[in-house]
């Protein structure tokens, strides 16, 4: 059996596909079934006079998602999907598949995630997690080649790393347990064991909110590192950022190109510097009048836009009547694009009015909401470093400014194009007194953190780490609306099946 990943390595050669029915035609003695096999799709030409009756009457027979075994001979073909296409000399069929529920035809999300168990074989969905798929191996491989231990934190606790009013709480025999927020606490005990280390795993925050970016579970890679400041913190999440996003770029363009991904911001992230501004440049940024006339502009531009692609689908609907079949999936395809382009922009002119009042509004010492950081990225295009955030609205564990106590010694990284915060990291704090009466004013038990205060009594050291969201990452780097697409099977408040 070969893969249709590897049909390059068999031009001429006859081969045998195992797979399933992802779309056909038919032209009167010829059949084109588009086969997948969960490596890729190939065009299968079944021609009734290259074939047995046999087969032929099979091919009558198939539908969309039945499964099959087909063989003949790869043909190099520019026009075709992956740019080869299959000669069929047999086929047979496994099982067909009746009234699949999830047709080409467009689909409400309600009725798509009731149906994720499907959807998943669609294309878009099939490239996203692809691009998943090959970001966790990039992560993993940066890590590794620069010395880092990979370590596992619990996923039941039982203390919170950031207070429990977000978090899921469970029994654990006879008593009060949670499922982890985030594996860091843990993540500070290995590194001082083994200096450098990284977690990666499941977590969870029962935060009430069904904005696009978030999800009840969700994957973190939490780095923690001895002997790091705040300043070495940044330039290892710049250096890993730039590596993970080059990666995808070289090795998933096809994935990336299913996803209609503009890649020109992603270049831009692998070769230019990440711009660093501290909280209160941001503010003042969010407040200036700068950002008022680059909302200005936006407007106009919006509207601009608009009314071309309104243009052009009036253009290309007349054009459709005339076309022939392959051109009329085309048209069909752009005008579905152009729609949810528009969508899109109508939805930015509602929102921005909003976006002005909340920038105009801001007040030092708040953390800046979804809109804020879209704000603050549009003026870039590559990810942001914004650092030195307010201490009161911080975690107990970051390490104060020794020049402004009011400052946390904190980072998030903002990716541009509105998809916000995937990175949040600080400068942990090491000194123990310090540390209690950080405890203290965050109303936790001392008794509770007993064995994270070990770490500050024998052999503290200065150390820093950060955490990595992989769904917002991977909506990032593939320009997906929603979280939603990002995981297999995504839980939200009221989404808990399939």
């Amino acid at each position: 059996m070969v893969y249709i990943a590897n049909l390059a390595e068999h031009k001429d050669q006859q081969v045998t596909l195992k797979g399933w029915i992802y779309n056909f035609r038919s032209s009167k003695n010829l059949y084109f079934l588009e086969v997948r096999d969960g490596s890729g799709i190939c065009q299968c030409v079944v021609a009734k006079d290259s074939v047995s009756e046999e087969a032929w009457d099979a091919a009558e027979t198939l539908r969309q998602e039945s499964s099959l075994e087909i063989t003949g001979t790869v043909v190099e073909d520019e026009r075709s999907i992956g740019g080869y296409e299959l000669q069929v000399s047999d086929l047979d069929v496994i099982q067909i598949a009746k009234d699949y529920p999830i047709t080409l035809k467009e689909h409400g999300v309600d009725f798509l995630m009731e149906n994720r168990h499907l959807w998943l074989r669609s294309r878009r969905q099939w490239a996203a997690m692809r691009v998943r798929n090959e970001i966790i191996y990039a992560i993993h491989t940066f890590f590794q080649e620069r010395g880092f231990i990979q370590m596992d934190a619990p996923i039941f606790t039982g203390n919170a790393a950031e207070g429990t009013t977000n978090l899921f709480e469970t029994e654990y025999f006879d008593e009060q347990a949670y499922l982890t927020q985030s594996g860091q606490l843990y993540g500070e005990a290995l590194a001082m064991a083994h200096g450098l280390i990284y977690t990666f795993g499941p977590t969870f925050r029962a935060e009430k909110s069904k904005t696009r970016r978030h999800l009840t579970e969700f994957w973190m890679i939490e780095p923690e590192m001895a002997f790091y400041d705040l300043e070495m913190n940044m330039e290892l999440a710049e250096d890993f950022i730039r590596f993970v996003v080059k990666r995808v770029l070289d090795r998933r363009p096809d994935e990336l190109d299913i996803l209609q991904r503009d890649t020109s911001i992603l270049k831009k992230t692998v070769s230019e510097d990440f711009p660093r501004i501290s909280y209160g440049e941001a503010v003042e940024t969010l407040k200036s009048e700068e950002m008022a006339d680059m909302l200005d502009q936006m407007v106009e531009d919006r509207r601009a836009e608009e009314a071309t692609l309104r243009e052009e689908r009036r253009e290309i609907k007349k054009e459709r009547g005339q076309a022939k079949k392959w051109r009329k999936a085309q048209i069909d395809q752009r005008i579905k694009d152009i729609a949810a382009r528009i969508d899109q922009i109508e939805e930015d002119l509602r929102n921005i009015p909003d976006w002005r009042a909340s920038a105009l509004n801001f007040k030092w010492g708040e953390d800046f909401g979804g809109s804020d950081e879209t704000l603050l990225t549009m003026q870039y295009d590559t990810p942001i470093l914004v650092h030195r955030y307010p201490a009161d609205i911080k975690a107990f564990y970051m390490k104060r400014d020794p020049e402004d106590e009011k400052l946390a010694l904190a980072v998030d990284m903002l990716a541009p194009e509105g998809y916000g915060e995937i990175i949040g990291g600080s400068e942990r704090e090491a000194d123990l007194d310090t540390l209690k009466k950080r405890l203290a004013e965050h109303d936790l038990s001392e008794e509770v953190f007993s064995w994270y205060l070990d770490l500050r009594k024998y052999g503290t050291v200065p150390h820093s780490g950060f955490g990595l969201g992989l769904e917002r990452t991977v909506a990032w780097l593939c320009g997906l609306d929603h979280v939603r697409e990002t995981i297999p099977f995504p839980r939200m408040m009221g989404r808990l099946t399939p």
